[in-house]
């Protein structure tokens, strides 16, 4: 089993405080010869005659001493993920869910704004210590 994210409990706690059902912990999508586990599928009941909104997260904590490193790991997974949820599951969405303060901080550098537009990346922003959502981009 992989390890899971530091922030991994405060991410689903705040998502089931949004009234999301986590579905999967973690999802689990075969894509070919690979098996990728994605950390959280949720799903949330628009109505009671409707379909629901499905989503997945890949959960990044950005504690180690470099954001840039955390952030190519974040993004390469994010596209390999995106690939086979276009291919298994296209009806889901794809987030990717980063703390509040790294955000704040290197998710505002050139770098990353043009990295997150060019590549499409939908954002779930936590505050992790209250366990909140406190935004979501797409």
């Amino acid at each position: 089993m992989s390890a899971r994210d530091l922030f991994h409990e405060a991410v689903k706690n705040a998502l089931q405080k949004e009234n999301w059902i986590v579905t999967d912990d973690p999802l689990k999508i075969e894509f070919e010869e690979v098996t990728f586990k994605i950390d959280l599928g949720a799903q949330r009941l628009i109505a009671a005659e409707r379909a629901g909104e499905k989503i997945a997260v890949e959960i990044k904590s950005f504690a180690s001493n470099s954001a840039v490193s955390d952030f190519h790991t974040a993004l390469g997974q994010f596209l390999n993920y995106q690939i086979a949820l276009e291919e298994k599951e296209p009806e889901r969405q794809l987030y990717l869910a980063v703390p509040v303060d790294a955000y704040e901080t290197f998710f505002q550098t050139r770098l990353a704004q043009i990295a997150v537009r060019r590549h499409r990346l939908k954002l779930i922003i936590y505050e992790p210590i209250m366990e909140m959502i406190v935004g979501w981009t797409n």
